[in-house]
């Protein structure tokens, strides 16, 4: 079955839908998702959720565009919520040069210091970049030896090229909705590209809602769509594209 392996569950526009929202996983042939976060709230709300839900994993993250509230405090909070096994993985961390949201040198400085802590708390991480690959692939090289646990890259939208210098540090891609937007062609041919064995399927819920639902608000059972249209890429049949992504996400996050 799928595992969404990146949505927000924890944004506040789905506050109070969640049983709602599991109860149609079954109908998609979903088995679970994973909350990453974006600040101190949606952490604790992401923990707070996989405690609660068995088919729910949470990671814990300031988001570059909240890196600038970022402190030491955090980064304790996530500490605690690793002892109490709440969280699977550091993220979404990274950086955003589109928005610049928070100083450029800020958001530098938090990604190294969450590439740290993952690396302490023996936690793979998940990045957000856009329009900032330059210094992202340099501060994974200035880092690689805190690279043990695994690498995501997170709705991958990059070249096949980008990707390749990626694939130094083995990094796992997640492919979302925009998959299964027709103009698509870059990240058509960056999933082509992609190592099989380190793909994941996300839907970034409630944001990119993939196709037939463009336009609306997203679920995290909407991945169904990004499966379909990712085996039919690939030209492989669905179970098999399913099982495939399927283990590459508990691979990654060290699901059970």
């Amino acid at each position: 079955m799928l595992i969404d392996a990146h949505a927000h569950l924890n944004d506040e526009r789905l506050t109070g839908l969640t049983d709602e929202i599991l109860a149609l996983f079954g109908e998609y042939g979903v088995e679970s998702a994973v909350c990453a976060s974006y600040d101190e709230r949606s952490s604790v709300v992401a923990a707070e959720l996989a405690e609660k839900y068995e088919n729910v994993f949470a990671a814990a993250a300031f988001h570059p565009h909240e890196a600038k509230s970022y402190t030491q405090e955090h980064a304790d909070l996530f500490r605690r919520l690793a002892a109490k096994k709440s969280i699977v993985a550091i993220g979404e961390t990274g950086l955003d040069y589109y928005y610049d949201l928070s100083p450029r040198e800020v958001q530098r400085r938090v990604f190294a210091e969450h590439l740290a802590l993952a690396d302490e708390l023996k936690l793979p991480v998940v990045v957000h970049v856009r329009d900032a690959y330059e210094d992202t692939l340099g501060i994974l090289s200035g880092n690689a030896a805190r690279l043990r646990h695994g690498v995501l890259i997170h709705n991958f939208s990059g070249d096949a090229e980008i990707m390749r210098r990626f694939n130094a540090f083995d990094c796992y891609y997640s492919f979302g909705g925009t998959l299964t937007f027709k103009n698509n062609k870059r990240g058509i041919e960056a999933f082509l590209n992609a190592p099989r064995e380190r793909v994941l399927l996300e839907t970034d819920c409630p944001y990119l809602t993939p196709a037939p639902h463009r336009g609306k608000l997203n679920f995290p059972y909407y991945v169904r769509y990004v499966a379909e249209k990712g085996s039919e890429l690939l030209g492989v049949p669905y179970t098999e594209f399913d099982a495939l992504t399927n283990g590459n996400t508990k691979r990654f996050y060290g699901l059970k």
